[in-house]
């Protein structure tokens, strides 16, 4: 991955507030913390008819952070509740070196240098590990 790229990427959607933002009538919210670093935030859902209909996230964190769960909340939207839990689980295999960084992971694919940098990896999850929490518990109520 160009180093130019995922710099551009990545402080764009850091600095873009597009999904930064309270939804209207959560169905599930989901919030991430990392102690070490201190990124906090919560990803909230709203699912109907078994598909994402809107999402957005609040809390504060670093770059990484915030840019991965405003990716992640582009490439869930308007997909099925499967779709999303399956994203978020390619996207943590990548991010593990388990899988190649992919086009069924969209714009996500920018973060797969995070597994060469142990320290931002829960940076750069924290969002995929709320989305695979609100799947699993989406996938109970059912």
């Amino acid at each position: 991955m160009n180093r130019d790229l995922y710099n551009a990427v990545v402080m764009e959607h850091a600095l873009n507030r597009k999904n930064h933002r309270e939804i209207k009538n959560p169905t599930h919210i989901e919030r991430g913390f990392n102690p070490s670093c201190g990124d906090d935030l919560t990803l909230m859902v709203r699912i109907a008819d078994g598909k994402v209909e809107d999402a957005g996230y609040i809390g504060h964190g670093c770059a990484i952070s915030k840019a991965a769960i405003s990716i992640m909340i582009d490439q869930i939207l308007g997909r099925s509740v499967e779709e999303a839990a399956e994203i978020a689980k390619i996207y943590l295999a990548m991010i593990r070196g388990e899988h190649p960084g992919d086009e069924s992971i969209g714009d996500l694919v920018v973060f797969e240098t995070l597994k060469n940098m142990p320290a931002r990896v829960k940076c750069g999850t924290l969002g995929a590990h709320c989305v695979k929490l609100i799947a699993d518990k989406v996938n109970q109520e059912n």
